[in-house]
């Protein structure tokens, strides 16, 4: 059920070079609540087509680095980017941060995932709260102390039982549906800053 959407936003991400669209989501996200600063060290869990890593790539500059990891093939449109690494890896299976090449936790997880829809919206509601409770279950493993969280959750009463739960573990606890979120769309953003493990 991915279909393309040939909006503004679509034609804008085209003429700018973005890989898709969704880098206006993350765009609206980072100056409403600055989420990724300068020399940050940042992991995109499930990064395809790559977008979001271009974005942050730019905020972080030269000292700072962008780690994608997804089940999928590496996207190789991203090589030419010097502060990137990307890895086809599960995250779950991620032992260590040296497995990906760092020493220490990040400063920033970002997570656009979501499942592949049905249209069943039950279903795609319980995939989606799957991949919200694995980002937050792996967050003491990748965040440190002080750092900012951003994922993608499909509307739910599951989703907001959970989400309050995760509250108490932020400093500031967030929602936003970004503009450029399609109509029909049932997705937000929940972001999270300055992490309390």
């Amino acid at each position: 059920m991915n279909f393309k959407v040939k909006d503004h936003f679509f034609h804008k991400a085209k003429k700018e070079n973005f890989l898709a669209r969704s880098v206006y989501k993350l765009e609206e996200i980072d100056e409403r609540f600055k989420i990724l600063k300068k020399d940050d060290q940042v992991i995109d869990l499930g990064y395809h087509p790559g977008s979001w890593i271009q974005y942050t790539s730019q905020k972080v500059g030269v000292n700072g680095m962008v780690i994608g990891a997804d089940v999928r093939d590496i996207n190789t449109k991203l090589s030419n980017l010097k502060n990137v690494r990307v890895y086809q890896k599960d995250v779950l299976e991620i032992q260590s941060m040296e497995e990906l090449g760092v020493s220490e936790q990040f400063d920033v997880v970002l997570s656009d995932m979501a499942p592949n829809t049905t249209g069943i919206q039950s279903v795609d509601q319980a995939r989606s709260l799957n991949l919200v409770e694995m980002v937050f279950f792996l967050l003491p493993k990748f965040l440190k102390p002080g750092g900012n969280v951003v994922v993608k959750v499909f509307e739910s009463n599951d989703a907001q039982v959970f989400l309050k739960e995760q509250k108490k573990h932020f400093s500031e606890f967030h929602y936003l549906r970004p503009q450029s979120t399609r109509s029909v769309s049932k997705e937000y953003f929940v972001i999270g800053k300055n992490f309390r493990p």
